[in-house]
């Protein structure tokens, strides 16, 4: 950003008052009698009723439409470990988009510790009056822990968003430009950049929906991880392939997709052209990409490409997948969100982007037409069928799949 923009973002965090959130009273308080209801003696009431049975706390607490976004600013956006306080301000973001996404209310929570049982036990104690929790900006391998823990001892649902929202875009986008190619998930030859929260559950979910293992070659910074490596955490490990694959330009060659959550123009026009025909590049690092659409399409005429940036066509942007899962997880009072409604939103938003689009989609983003086709393969985030589709596919794969509350 320049020092204009610089400027603009900070005044617009602190002016006309600090911060993005604030409280809203859902109740009239305007006499004395509304006041005895809302506090003493009235509000003695539905104390008594969830003290007797804690499920009506639904009925008379705002819980079930109210998620926690925490942290510990162990990962936030591209700029690292920067504390917990630091990480405020993306978290009243991400609250910022709960609500006006999928009119959710956040409780943005910022822990201050690094310690994963630490910060379970500190989620797990105040998760009572939540009706769900996104974990966010929370390093790898630590996230991973951390998520596994919580949903074991929660029964509400638990969501990394960098983990799974980012692989739900992905796997929604990727099924999408593989069809458009002319080619299916099952016979893929993956290359993936980027071995963290993002790159080890995009590869989780494209196993579930049908890769295949053995076509898939994932990257660390230390090169390809292949089964000779001991520096390999449990989760890469599962990744470790028996290969002669060394190093990213030995990964590129003959390689269907690539899919880059790692960092800036680390795909060279050399691995790019050694990539088999009709390639797909998901170039997902923000806010500079592992290579720039101008140079890919310069190098490949045959190409379909993503990026994280709104600039360019085709963005894989999360805010299309974890306010509408939540919504529909909690419209369904689902105790977790599951695989199989991760693979019911990855469906939804892959068949989204195939019907016609509305008005009023094409005046936001100022086009005269647009549709299915290698510009778009993925919906705009202000489409407005989005809070009528993804909620709906999520609450059933809920129901289906028995992962909800039964009173």
């Amino acid at each position: 950003m320049n020092k204009n923009a610089k400027q603009e973002a900070l005044d617009y965090h602190e002016h006309p008052k600090p911060g993005k959130l604030a409280i809203e009273i859902t109740k009239p308080t305007g006499s004395q009698h509304e006041l005895s209801l809302a506090y003493t003696p009235g509000v003695a009431e539905p104390v008594r009723k969830i003290a007797a049975n804690p499920d009506t706390a639904y009925r008379y607490t705002a819980k079930g439409n109210l998620v926690a976004v925490v942290t510990d600013g162990s990962a936030v956006l591209g700029l690292g470990n920067v504390g917990a306080l630091a990480g405020k301000p993306v978290m009243e973001g991400k609250a910022v988009l709960f609500k006006a996404f999928a009119n959710i209310d956040v409780f943005d929570i910022e822990v201050d510790t690094q310690e994963v049982d630490e910060f379970v036990n500190t989620v797990a104690n105040i998760a009572g009056g939540f009706g769900g929790i996104n974990l966010e900006d929370i390093s790898a391998p630590r996230c991973f822990e951390i998520e596994r823990q919580l949903s074991e001892k929660l029964d509400i649902p638990v969501f990394h968003d960098d983990q799974h929202g980012t692989a739900i875009i992905i796997a929604a986008g990727l099924l999408n430009a593989l069809e458009l190619q002319g080619k299916t998930l099952e016979n893929a030859r993956i290359t993936c950049v980027g071995a963290g929260a993002a790159g080890i559950a995009s590869m989780d979910l494209l196993v579930a929906l049908g890769a295949n293992m053995d076509n898939i070659t994932l990257v660390d910074s230390k090169g390809v991880i292949h089964t000779e490596r001991q520096d390999l955490n449990h989760y890469k490990h599962a990744f470790a392939r028996v290969t002669e694959k060394r190093s990213l330009d030995d990964a590129m060659q003959a390689a269907d997709v690539f899919i880059g959550v790692s960092g800036p123009n680390i795909l060279t026009t050399k691995m790019l052209a050694s990539m088999a025909d009709h390639p797909i590049v998901f170039a997902l690092s923000n806010p500079d990409p592992e290579i720039l659409p101008e140079l890919a399409f310069k190098t490949r005429q045959d190409l379909i490409m993503a990026t994280g940036r709104s600039d360019y066509p085709n963005q894989v942007n999360n805010v299309l997948g974890f306010p509408y899962i939540f919504r529909g997880a909690l419209d369904a009072r689902a105790t977790h969100i599951n695989t199989d409604m991760h693979i019911a939103a990855v469906h939804a938003l892959s068949e989204l982007a195939k019907q016609p689009v509305p008005q009023s989609v094409l005046d936001a983003y100022g086009l005269d037409s647009l549709e299915f086709g290698k510009d778009y393969i993925i919906p705009k985030p202000f489409d407005p069928r989005l809070i009528d589709t993804i909620p709906v596919a999520v609450r059933e794969a809920a129901i289906a799949s028995d992962e909800i509350h039964h009173n």
